[in-house]
This record gives structure tokens, C-alpha cells and sequence, in this order.
């Protein structure tokens, strides 16, 4: 039967008065209170279960380690015979000062026996050698040794750090940020999505089951594109690309088709906005094809990127045909929310129309989404009413009207608060320069917004 803390407490107070070392103090604990040698470490330093959490997470940040995901329970499941990770039981033995035999978590190996017994406890259990294989398979201590195994491997496949309420907080903390992002400057987000990415790393970081572990997976793929997309908005593009990259192999680790599609035309912003153009035309149709034509909200995103990318590339008949395709999967797609930076509502699909009709040429067209799109945006100060402004200024180029166009850019480039004045909207203004006739970039209105954007944006 196991003992109350103050029998610990007694013998604590014995081997002070008697000046035994700490592995006897441990030893007599273990076996006077019928603890395991895991619990017995503690006991033995008189720590509570809250002052062990405590001693473990300062050993993490004086040694620069990654903290694992463990609480008062947690720690209190270890010492009842759950077995930690490898990871985390390196750092319990560092906590101690011991091995894992001195935590009496390791296996013990029979001379004469193959076949692993795991102990969870100080003590070894003896299993008497099976000479032929029909011996191993007949010897009841060999049985129990088997059956001893089998219960330890459900053990370790059922046990998760991450509790169904934790993953319930992180889903909501998620949601919270991609809705916030799409009025939050970047910069701001940045932190704020690094710090629940953390928290969903320590928990990936740590065994979970398979589904689970899925769910980490979606989690870290949408934070760290949204990561990237932030760095790819402050003009921090090798970042971005790293970050990109990430999300792939986290969404790729997760395995949905949906997510998988979404990251890739997700990503083809990048290329578009930076070059190169036939980068982000790859990626957005690696994402279509993903999708096999399926009238969701991703489908209609990849086909639309495709279409502006394919446009600027000069595509036409290429982009004419993906923009008919975003149409119609949109329109059968089922309805998403507004205000999430992971949907795809109508004001993004008309935006992303609005970059291809306006590279194509087809200036009513483009004029006509553009003032659909802008309605939908109450206030019309963010980065996206910006960019439907630059690209309204640029059919202005086309129609001839270059004096009117550089005043519009510089009007819809300085009406954005500074602190979302990133990087991309700087790359979309010079655009607006760049397309027009050599001898018209000459001219004083030219010239000023070109001086205007030589101006500190919110770049970090």
C-alpha cells in the first residue's frame, strides 16, 4: 500500500539526522512507501508535484531546451508508471541526475532471453530462458513476459499529452487569429501567431495518437501560413518562401487533399506579387488539379489564382478559361464566413478577377468587379481595397489616362495607415509605373509617385 508524503517526510528527516546519500534515501522511500523510484526521486528532495513541473521547466530554459507539454497530472501519471517519451525522459533524467535505470524506467534484458520486459517500477522481473521455439511459445513465464509487452505497447499507444480540452483552446485560439489577421498590421500578428504555434509544437513534439496528431498537423499548416503570408506582406521573402515551405510538409503530414490544395495556392501569392510568375501559375494548378474539380471555396481560389497569374503571364486563352472555371465552382461552392483569413469569400474572388481582367486588358470588366469588390469592404483602408485601387489605377494606364492613374495610386497607396503600408502594396504601386509607355514615365506625375514610394513604409 502505498504511504502518505508524510512517511517521506519521516525518512527525509532520518537520513538528514544519519547523513545517508540521496540514492539511499531514494531507495528506502521506494521501498518503505511502495512507490516507484520515479516518485521516490522527488519525494527524496521533498518536492511537491507542482515544485517538480516547476524544476523541470527551469532545466529547459537554462539548457535551451524545448519544454514538454506536462502539467501536475502529467507528471503524476509518470510516476504511477506511464512511460514518458525519449525526449522528455532524457530530461527526467537531467532533472535527477540519474539514469534511466536509476528512474526504474528501463527494460530489463535476460541474459538468455530476447524478449524485452518493460518495468515501470525499481524492480526487475527474472523470466527463465525458452530453449527451441516451441519452448518460447509453450513456457508461461515467456506468456507473461509476451502479455507483460503487449499491455506496455497499449500503454504508450493510448497515452496523449494533449487532453481533448487542449485541443478544443488551441482550435478556438486558432480561429481568434485568422480572424483578427485580416485587419491586424502583420507585423503585430507575427508574434501573436508564433506564440500559439509554440504551444501546438510542444504537443507535436510530444507521442500522440494518430489523430491527434493530424489535428497538430492542420494547426501547424494554417499558422504557419499565415506566417508566411505576413513576412511575404513586410517584403520578407526568403522567410516566406521557408515558412511556405513549411506548411507544405505540415499539411502534406496531415494528409487532406482540401488542406493540401489550400496551402499550394496559398503559397502562389509569393510568385505573384514577386516573381517568378511561372512559379506561382505551377502552384496554383498543382492546387487545382489537387482539388479534381470539386465546387468548394479552394478549388474556386486555385482556378482563380491561376486565371491572374496565367493573365500577367499572357495566357489569354489559359486565363479566360481558368476565370470561367473559378466562376462556376464558386458559385457552387457552399457558402463560407466573411471574416476569416482562411475563407474565400466573394471579395477575395473578385479581387483575384479583378488582377486577371486587368492584365488582360478588359478594362470594363475589371472596372466593373473592382467596384463590386470595393463595396464589400465597409471602410476601404486595408491592404486588399488598396490593391483593387493600384489595379483600377493601372486600367487608367490602359485607357490612357496615366496623369489620373498616378494620382489615384497615390491616393490608394497613402489612405492604407502606416502600419499596414507593407512591402507588397509598395511592389503593386511601382506596377502601375512600370506598364506605362517609356516617354509617360517621364513625366512629373510619374516622378512623384515614384518619390512617394522611395518614402519608409511599415516594412520591420
Amino acid at each position: 500500500m502505498v504511504h502518505k508524503p508524510s512517511c517521506a517526510a519521516r525518512i527525509r528527516a532520518t537520513a538528514a539526522a544519519e547523513n545517508w546519500t540521496l540514492d539511499a534515501t531514494i531507495a528506502s522511500i521506494a521501498e518503505c512507501c511502495d512507490v516507484s523510484r520515479l516518485r521516490a526521486h522527488r519525494l527524496a528532495r521533498g518536492w511537491t508535484l507542482r515544485r517538480a513541473v516547476d524544476e523541470l521547466r527551469r532545466l529547459c530554459l537554462r539548457d535551451g531546451a524545448s519544454q514538454p507539454g506536462v502539467d501536475e497530472d502529467q507528471f503524476a501519471a509518470w510516476e504511477k508508471g506511464r512511460m514518458p517519451r525519449g525526449k522528455t525522459l532524457d530530461l527526467l533524467c537531467r532533472l535527477y541526475e540519474t539514469d534511466t535505470q536509476g528512474l526504474g524506467l528501463a527494460g530489463s534484458y535476460h541474459p538468455n532471453m530476447s524478449v524485452p520486459t518493460p518495468v515501470a517500477s525499481g524492480a526487475t522481473t527474472s523470466r527463465p530462458a525458452a530453449g527451441t521455439l516451441a519452448a518460447f511459445a509453450t513456457a508461461e513465464p515467456v506468456i507473461e513476459a509476451v502479455e507483460t509487452y503487449r499491455r506496455a505497447l497499449d500503454s504508450t499507444l493510448a497515452s496523449t499529452t494533449a487532453s481533448a480540452t487542449q485541443l478544443e483552446v488551441l482550435d478556438e485560439q486558432v480561429m481568434d487569429l485568422r480572424q483578427v489577421y485580416i485587419f491586424a498590421p502583420p507585423a503585430e500578428m507575427l508574434l501573436r501567431l508564433l506564440g500559439t504555434l509554440e504551444e501546438v509544437r510542444l504537443l507535436s513534439g510530444e507521442r500522440q495518437p494518430a489523430a491527434v496528431q493530424v489535428r497538430l498537423s492542420e494547426m501547424i499548416a494554417v499558422l504557419a501560413t499565415l506566417v508566411a503570408d505576413a513576412l511575404m506582406k513586410l517584403g520578407r521573402l526568403d522567410q516566406a518562401r521557408m515558412w511556405y515551405g513549411t506548411a507544405r510538409a505540415a499539411a502534406d503530414d496531415a494528409g487532406g487533399i482540401e488542406l493540401r490544395s489550400r496551402i499550394r495556392v496559398q503559397a502562389a501569392m509569393l510568385p505573384y506579387y514577386y516573381g517568378p510568375l511561372e512559379r506561382a501559375a505551377s502552384l496554383a494548378k498543382d492546387a487545382r488539379l489537387l482539388n479534381r474539380g470539386r465546387a468548394t471555396s479552394t478549388g474556386a481560389f486555385a482556378a482563380a489564382a491561376e486565371a491572374r497569374a496565367l493573365a500577367r503571364l499572357g495566357d489569354v486563352e489559359g486565363a479566360r478559361t481558368a476565370v470561367r472555371q473559378a466562376i462556376e465552382l464558386f458559385d457552387h461552392a457552399p457558402a463560407g464566413p466573411a471574416d476569416d483569413a482562411w475563407a474565400f469569400p466573394r471579395r477575395r474572388l473578385l479581387l483575384y478577377l479583378s488582377g486577371a481582367f486587368t492584365a488582360l486588358g478588359e478594362v470594363r470588366e475589371a472596372l466593373r468587379v473592382q467596384q463590386e469588390a470595393l463595396a464589400l469592404y465597409p471602410d476601404r483602408t486595408g491592404i486588399d481595397p488598396a490593391l483593387l485601387r493600384l489595379e483600377e489605377a493601372m486600367c487608367l494606364v490602359h485607357q490612357r489616362n496615366p496623369s489620373e492613374a498616378c494620382e489615384l495610386a497615390s491616393s490608394a497607396y497613402l489612405a492604407v495607415p502606416e502600419e499596414l503600408r507593407t512591402e507588397i502594396l509598395g511592389v503593386r504601386t511601382k506596377e502601375v509605373i512600370r506598364i506605362m509607355p517609356a516617354r509617360v514615365r517621364e513625366t512629373r506625375a510619374a516622378r512623384q509617385l515614384g518619390e512617394l514610394l522611395a518614402l519608409p513604409t511599415g516594412r520591420m
